[in-house]
């Protein structure tokens, strides 16, 4: 997920997302554990893009 699209989302939108992305990075983590994942590297995309989400929700908690 791209930084302008995260910025084009509301604070619950992003707030949700947010969780949902965490999940599938808890999810991938333990199924790499057990059995490698074919491309390993979605672990550090998914990574990533929990660390923009919660960058932009800390800006917009500052910002208020």
């Amino acid at each position: 997920m791209k930084s302008a699209e995260i910025k084009g989302l509301t604070t619950e939108d992003l707030q949700n997302k947010l969780a949902d992305q965490v999940k599938d990075y808890d999810r991938m983590k333990l199924t790499h554990a057990v059995s490698p994942l074919a491309n390993s590297s979605q672990l550090r995309l998914i990574r990533k893009d929990i660390a923009r989400m919660k960058t932009e929700l800390r800006l917009r908690e500052l910002n208020k």
